[in-house]
């Protein structure tokens, strides 16, 4: 979900030279009237409680009651996101962003998300879920108009529409569309859609660090017939996809604890009192990319099945906020064909057919699975698979265990290549139907008492029998068969302990140590079997990896070396912004880079990867691709920069009685963009020390640990 990854260089280039001298208003030309809103508020009944680590904990009579505070205890924390988010599901983010941003709102529109929602919105969701996403709207619309300093663009009145708008924009982003679409408009001519097995679009963007991991043990693994889950998502710690931690609790039912993105009304990975779930990035083949024949004649028609068809031809207007503020708009062509969106490139015309092309249902699923008490009703959420992507670890509090590599899978014709480009003339490999949920590759209640999900195979989920067999599923499904060094981990600890106490699931998670048999381990046996180098400072480096002890220690002078240099080859990204290289050379350039900024070759482990916010600057342990995964995208001022990662850790108990107990970190804190707040970086020292503090449901408990309470809009102290 991370708007930075989406086809932004090469789509800029060719956005610019569309540009017309067309003035517009500036960010907040426009004014809107606020009275609704401010009247319309007194119909909600909500109080905020905000714990000791500012944790919102939102109450609310009904759900759309707290989804309206819900919205607006966000807004306090980080409105500048929320709009943000906002700004792309109304494709305007270029708006404020500038040229950079162009990109992102071409695809949006390009894209239809705009008709798809306003098309299907009456229809398609209930009217349970049109209440909650209006309600959300209408918080966000009420602390605009109470805090009109904090709007940045002409974006109010903001609908219930446009917040379905987000999450059908951005849900293809999880599974690497957008890193195909770019790929369309390089410099190369396209041959090939790279879907690997690992490296799509967002996980690219983040350096192929993106990820997350998942575990779940049952009551015949745990030492005191517990049910244990852990929900670690590995986002970016700052941005559009940057974790938000709320409770949100309603007389109807809503009781829900856990994580959240800016612009998101439920809670998109955590628990309730009966059962929670835990999300983690698949990246099947879930698109694909028609090479369409133009008809000789006319530009405007493809060749399909022998006959021609003219495409649905529209525009797409970008305002584009230019330095200065002035705005300008920007006119591109936009096509749809039989398959969906095409694009003209230099290398020809393509199409894209992707899931939930015509799905808008995600966060009625959403907020279905929030709902939920029970598996079977937890399961009935997941048959709709309006979620298009990733895979869910469950647990319960009645000992049940689940994993389900999720999405929605097309049904294609057979022997046909879903990694590669497509022939766009031939009507039978444009496919209608998904497999439904039965048909997916899920482990329940297996015999080992455990689940792992770390981005890697589903065959090989659990320990012993239980697992998916590859052989029951189609191969155009791309269902993925690597393992990571954190699942490799995940097996030997989670699945070499058969009396797991609640204290050792939690230090499992936090181990540092990497398997030689995993990617980062080929990578340094690799350097170390190549003959020996001439250059000295080679030399140097090669014994420094030699001296590696497969942990990612901050005191390690080894790990540096191997993860910057291994980063072109495993993770897809070159921090240092080197072409690509052998390993040898890889190594020598990261090499010469630390002696200029350190003197040394060799600088420990951590002194670049660091916890730093505010006045708080930390060292911190784990490394890529360890289950304590700390990684950065980029590498600037000597440090990893762009962290991404461990960021909001969940960890979740219930006891054989089925009472339910939580410990949770984020790293930074409850106030996830004010500065002045104390909850700015509170956290962070306990993340750095792997740490957690509790999460608090009972209204009890959290008024034991209350720091302030009160309903949106009333004046607090603080901002006095």
């Amino acid at each position: 979900m991370n708007a930075k990854g989406i086809c932004r260089r090469r789509l800029a280039a060719l956005l610019a030279g569309a540009m017309v001298a067309a003035l517009a208003a500036g960010c907040a030309g426009r004014t809107w009237d606020i009275n609704p809103h401010l009247s319309r508020a007194a119909g909600y009944d909500v109080r905020i409680l905000r714990d000791t680590w500012g944790v919102p904990h939102v109450f609310g009579r009904t759900d759309a009651d707290a989804a309206f505070g819900l919205a607006y205890a966000h807004a306090e924390d980080d409105f500048y996101t929320i709009q943000e988010n906002l700004l792309i599901s109304r494709a305007k983010l270029a708006s404020v962003r500038g040229r950079e941003a162009a990109p992102i709102d071409y695809l949006v529109q390009s894209m239809r998300v705009h008709e798809r929602v306003w098309e299907k919105y009456d229809a398609d969701l209930s009217p349970e879920t049109r209440r909650l996403v209006e309600a959300y709207a209408d918080g966000i619309n009420y602390f605009a108009a109470l805090h009109p300093d904090q709007v940045r663009a002409n974006l109010f009145p903001v609908e219930g529409r446009d917040v379905v708008a987000g999450f059908v924009a951005i849900a293809p982003v999880f599974y690497g569309l957008d890193g195909a679409i770019e790929k369309l408009f390089g410099d190369e001519a396209p041959q090939h859609a790279d879907r690997t097995n690992g490296a799509g679009g967002w996980l690219a963007a983040a350096g192929g660090l993106g990820g997350s991991n998942a575990f779940a043990v049952s009551p015949a693994r745990s030492s005191e017939g517990q049910t244990m889950l852990c929900l670690n998502s590995h986002q970016p710690w700052d941005g559009n996809a940057a974790w938000y931690e709320a409770h949100v609790h309603s007389d109807e039912g809503w009781d829900m604890v856990g994580g959240l993105f800016p612009g998101a009304p439920v809670v998109l990975a955590g628990h309730n009192r009966d059962l929670g779930w835990a999300p983690t990035v698949n990246l099947p083949h879930l698109y694909d990319i028609y090479a369409l024949e133009l008809d000789p004649k006319d530009k405007n028609r493809y060749l399909l099945d022998g006959g021609s068809r003219p495409f649905e031809r529209g525009e797409a207007k970008l305002q584009v906020r230019l330095p200065g503020g002035l705005k300008v708009t920007v006119r591109r062509e936009t096509l749809w064909s039989v398959h969906g969106p095409a694009f003209r490139t230099k290398r020809g015309v393509y199409a894209i057919r992707y899931a939930g092309l015509d799905d808008i249902r995600l966060v009625e699923q959403w907020f279905r699975m929030n709902k939920a008490r029970n598996f079977a009703e937890w399961q009935a959420a997941m048959r709709m698979l309006a979620i298009p992507s990733f895979n869910f670890v469950y647990a319960d509090k009645q000992g049940n265990i689940y994993y389900l590599y999720n999405g929605r899978f097309p049904v294609r014709a057979p022997g046909g290549d879903p990694a590669g480009y497509l022939p766009g003339n031939v009507a039978k490999t444009v496919w209608k139907d998904i497999y439904p949920l039965d048909a997916l590759p899920q482990v329940f209640n297996p015999p080992s008492g455990m689940v792992q999900s770390c981005n890697s195979s589903p065959f090989q989920t659990t320990v012993g029998a239980g697992n998916p067999r590859p052989s029951d599923f189609a191969p155009e499904m791309g269902v993925e068969t690597r393992m990571t060094n954190r699942s490799l981990r995940a097996r030997a600890l989670y699945g070499g302990d058969n009396s797991i106490t609640w204290e050792k699931f939690q230090a499992y998670k936090f181990d540092e140590n990497y398997e030689r048999s995993s990617s980062l381990g080929e990578f340094v046996q690799g350097i170390l079997a190549a003959p020996a180098p001439a250059d000295p400072l080679l030399r140097e480096a090669v014994e420094a990896v030699r001296q590696f002890d497969f942990r990612a220690d901050p005191a390690s002078r080894s790990l540096p070396l191997i993860a910057l240099s291994a980063a072109p080859f495993i993770y897809h990204r070159r921090l240092l912004g080197r072409p690509t290289a052998t390993p040898l050379e890889s190594l020598a350039e990261t090499a010469r880079e630390f002696k200029r900024q350190f003197g040394r070759i060799d600088p420990a482990w951590g002194e670049i990867a660091r916890l730093t916010r505010g006045k708080v600057d930390l060292p911190l342990s784990g490394g890529p691709d360890t289950l304590r995964a700390v990684a950065g995208i980029a590498f600037r001022n000597g440090r990893l920069a762009d962290m991404v990662g461990d960021s909001y850790i969940l960890f979740v108990k219930w006891d054989k009685d089925g009472r339910v107990t939580s410990r949770a970190i984020h790293q930074y804190g409850a106030a996830t963009r004010d500065a002045a707040s104390p909850h700015f970086a509170d956290q962070a020292p306990l993340f750095a020390d792997k740490q957690t503090r509790p999460v608090w449901l009972d209204e009890a408990d959290i008024r034991a640990h209350l720091e302030r309470e009160y309903r949106p809009g009333e004046e607090l102290p603080k901002r006095r």
